[in-house]
């Protein structure tokens, strides 16, 4: 037995059955010779606290050619160490060959997790961010994806920021939701941590009372006179129609009354369009939501919003407070009504989750108190409603009123009684 070195190597020459011939030096590190010649580098060992009850263990560190004498002993080195250290290297490398694929991996996690725990909305999200990873690197088995596979991806996502760090969020989530459950091999790290999110400029539109009226002005108007906005040309009654009466029509009531829930109650668009009768409690003015986007919720009504809600009509068969055109169905959207209604209020680009933002800002100008204003709107986290704090002006005026009579005091010169100076030319 002597030292492996590439001369020694060369020299081992084939035989009938195969034999290792191991290291003088390291012990348990060896090269097998294979009847045809193939020669590749190993190292055995007995996993760490076995004793001599426990068998030895063959790992296979490379052929000879991929690795040279020295690379290999370097290697083998390594994998010793990891087995003082308590690890398993034979074990390890069985459990990644036995990985998934990404494609494997996203599979299941869609149907362990989004499927059971998600709702269908966010579901559909996670699964547009999965199946862009699919598309790239799907047919690697899920250990090998590493952060510079993950980075490249995040980087094509450059002009989009806002999608491309909800996508590298749902990859991270998929990939520790394999570790948890043994799809990956133990200690396996995160191939999305530590890539950097990029800055994401959060869109904060609030109306003004200037454009709360314009709002109530166009409502009015698309209850009595009518507004202009596209009809679906694709529609019976549209082709038969006059084509000057295309475009001007009456706001449905279900549609005004939406609006000004929305603009009332801070709540949710799909919480008002899902919302049934059997949750409305006229007597405590609450919706008592079964479910939403943050699970069961009450939505708190106040007088103007119980007097939209008594003045609708309810519909036969149909359960939900703003009926659909389909029988038993909730409204799908209001994007028309919408579109028309902003139009006419001059409000191009405010979007009706706006109006929510901006019932949030009126709470919070009005110093009600944050946590109130979280309450109001059904958010299950204080850091969600921390958003609105900047709004909150009275607490900073109070505050710089108190630190400016407090200083002026002092200086003996009441700040009502300063006169500016300005400097003569």
């Amino acid at each position: 037995m002597a030292k492996l070195t590439k001369r020694t190597v060369d020299a081992l020459k084939s035989q009938a059955k195969p034999y290792v011939a191991y290291d003088r030096e390291l012990h348990g590190f060896g090269v097998r010779v294979m009847p045809s010649g193939h020669k590749s580098f190993i190292v055995e060992y007995r996993p760490h606290g076995g004793g001599r009850s426990v068998a030895t263990r063959r790992l296979t560190l490379g052929a000879l050619g991929a690795l040279t004498p020295d690379q290999a002993r370097r290697a083998a080195q390594e994998a010793l160490a990891a087995v003082r250290l308590g690890s398993d290297p034979q074990a390890e490398k069985i459990s990644r060959r036995a990985s998934p694929t990404i494609g494997g991996l996203i599979d299941a996690f869609l149907e362990g997790h989004a499927r059971s725990k998600l709702k269908a909305k966010t579901a559909g999200h996670y699964r547009i961010a999965l199946e862009r990873l699919r598309a790239a690197h799907g047919s690697l088995k899920a250990h090998a994806l590493t952060r510079t596979h993950l980075a490249a991806l995040h980087t094509d996502q450059a002009d989009t920021p806002f999608a491309a760090n909800r996508s590298l969020a749902t990859i991270s989530k998929c990939f520790s939701w394999g570790a948890q459950h043994g799809l990956l091999p133990e200690g396996h790290n995160n191939p999305a941590k530590g890539i950097g999110r990029y800055r994401e400029h959060r869109r904060e539109r609030f109306l003004t009372s200037e454009e709360f009226a314009g709002l109530g002005d166009a409502l009015r108007e698309g209850e009595t006179a009518g507004l202009t906005y596209a009809i679906d040309e694709s529609s019976p009654k549209a082709k038969h129609a006059p084509k000057e009466d295309h475009r001007r029509a009456m706001l449905d009531p279900f549609a005004v009354a939406t609006i000004r829930l929305l603009i009332l109650t801070g709540a949710r668009l799909r919480e008002i369009l899902h919302a049934r009768w059997e949750h409305v409690d006229f007597e405590r003015g609450v919706i008592f939501l079964p479910d939403s986007k943050s699970g069961k919720k009450p939505v708190y009504l106040s007088a103007a919003s119980l007097a939209i809600l008594a003045s609708l009509p309810r519909i036969e068969g149909n359960p939900f407070v703003i009926p659909g055109e389909k029988a038993g169905q909730p409204r799908a959207d209001l994007k028309r009504p919408w579109a028309a209604v902003t139009k006419a209020a001059g409000l191009d680009g405010v979007r009706i989750h706006d109006l929510r933002h901006s019932f949030a800002s009126i709470g919070a100008g009005a110093s009600l108190g944050l946590p109130i204003i979280g309450k109001l709107l059904g958010h299950t986290q204080a850091a969600t409603t921390h958003r609105y704090a900047h709004l909150d002006a009275d607490p900073m005026r109070r505050a710089v009123e108190a630190i400016g009579s407090t200083i002026s005091a002092a200086m003996g010169s009441p700040a009502r009684n300063v006169v500016p100076m300005v400097k003569s030319r």
